[in-house]
């Protein structure tokens, strides 16, 4: 096959015109030669083997793999967008992995793969050289094909990025995470997730409990808080005390440099000082090197009126990101419905039928409520703009008075006999009134005593009801 031929193939096919080049250098191999090419190798399995099509996508997409190709979302799973901070990537690995951590999810084979694919995710995305490494090949193709794994001569740290694809360990990352395993020396993401007093995992994720009341009026919680600061011994410069950083002579202190892969240049993070710019011979004891250490704050935490359950605040403590969960508690007496809250009332029967007023105890003062004669069971009385107060807002909601008639279980004989002898006047009675000789309509029709004496015997009921 002459130079010629592969010309018009290429051209005919719209191969890159730069792979022609090394058709040439082949060719002057004596690899193109007619009796290699035909006898061993057909055209069609020549092109296929060798020559990859170009097409206007191909400048990123030219190395990629079916590996690749099939590979899954990582933001997706982690369920973030893909310009989310590190402290959005942490938080929603640590809800996900506990979501589905075998233990939780015991005989659930579903739960274990997603514990891992989540953990996965994070192992890339909780790190800014991989995610870097992946936002830049992930979707379109494979560093490592330019060296690394397989490839002889590949960039460490394409190699590096792509070796967690297999090896990573979803419950030793559960347990470095959560700390449950102590503090590496070189590990930032135990620093990153300081446990808290508390007991959920993450510092930059906290519950607290409040009352009823405390969530109703605001209050101030004091807390202790495991956080990320800086180092109180080397004071951020991470070298022992009298010693200093040095600029990384591999990179000249930019951070990066630059691979050759044929003929493609390639900037990558600096194998040296990965990227640190400086070199550090003598790290401190105190950080290891880190410039920050776990500390324990005393925080106080701001709870504003009318928070409500499960809802989540963001506090600033030094330079670090704290989320705040709040879990409020059960109220016996109140009822909560927005920035609305309901309460019950118990009148008496006199007050349901003569009216009257009774005290209720609110969320900031008690209120003295007027009720109207007449009043039946389960009327609503509304107190206008006092109840809970909306978060971030001079806007109060209203309490809701609901109405029940408390009836006494029993009677004493003076009760009794003046209730008969109200039951006696009263009329429309729908049914029957045990012990007393009445119809739907009224007293009985075969009642053969005068008006006037029917008013002395009530009378005299009462007057015995009352005197004895």
């Amino acid at each position: 096959m002459n130079s010629t031929k592969i010309k018009l193939l290429i051209s005919y096919k719209h191969y890159s015109p730069s792979l022609l080049c090394n058709f040439q250098k082949l060719n002057h191999h004596h690899i193109f030669s007619s009796s290699l090419a035909y006898s061993t190798l057909s055209s069609k399995r020549f092109f296929n083997h060798f020559v990859k099509p170009l097409n206007p996508y191909s400048y990123k997409s030219i190395h990629t793999t079916s590996y690749l190709n099939n590979k899954k979302d990582f933001y997706n799973i982690l369920g973030v967008p893909k310009n989310a901070s590190q402290k959005e990537i942490k938080k929603a690995y640590y809800q996900l992995a506990k979501k589905f951590h075998p233990d939780t999810n015991k005989g659930d084979p579903s739960a274990s793969k997603k514990f891992q694919e989540v953990s996965d995710a994070y192992e890339v995305l909780g790190d800014e050289k991989k995610r870097s490494t992946y936002d830049t090949w992930g979707s379109n193709g494979n560093p490592n094909h330019m060296g690394g794994p397989g490839g002889g001569t590949g960039n460490d740290n394409f190699q590096n990025a792509w070796s967690y694809q297999s090896n990573v360990d979803a419950e030793e990352l559960f347990r470095k995470i959560f700390n449950q395993s102590g503090f590496g020396n070189n590990n930032s993401f135990d620093e990153d997730f300081a446990d808290s007093k508390f007991g959920f995992g993450a510092a930059e994720e906290i519950v607290v409990k409040l009352t009823f009341e405390q969530a109703a009026r605001g209050v101030n919680k004091d807390l202790y808080i495991n956080v990320v600061d800086i180092c109180p011994k080397c004071r951020g410069s991470r070298c022992e005390l009298g010693y200093k950083a040095t600029t990384c002579t591999h990179c000249n202190g930019t951070g990066m440099e630059t691979v050759s892969r044929g003929p493609f240049l390639l900037k990558s993070t600096c194998r040296q000082c990965q990227g640190t710019r400086v070199i550090i011979k003598n790290p401190c004891i105190e950080c290891h090197g880190k410039g920050s250490t776990v500390q324990r704050k005393n925080v106080t935490v701001p709870v504003p009126a009318g928070i409500e359950d499960g809802q989540t605040i963001r506090i600033l403590v030094n330079r670090n990101e704290v989320f705040v969960t709040f879990k409020v508690e059960k109220s016996d007496y109140f009822k909560r419905d927005g920035s609305d809250i309901h309460t019950d009332a118990k009148i008496s029967i006199s007050q349901a039928l003569l009216g009257g007023s009774i005290r209720v105890r609110g969320i900031y003062d008690d209120h003295t409520v007027q009720i109207a004669p007449g009043t039946s069971s389960h009327t609503k009385i509304r107190l206008f703009k006092q109840g809970m107060k909306r978060v971030n807002s001079n806007l109060l909601g209203d309490h809701y008075v609901n109405i029940k008639i408390d009836v006494p279980k029993s009677l004493t004989k003076k009760q009794e006999a003046l209730i008969k002898a109200y039951a006696e006047l009263e009329e429309n009675t729908p049914g029957t009134i045990k012990d007393l000789n009445h119809k739907k309509d009224g007293p009985s029709a075969d009642q053969t005593q005068s008006t006037q004496t029917a008013d002395d015997g009530i009378f005299t009921k009462i007057k015995k009801a009352l005197l004895g």
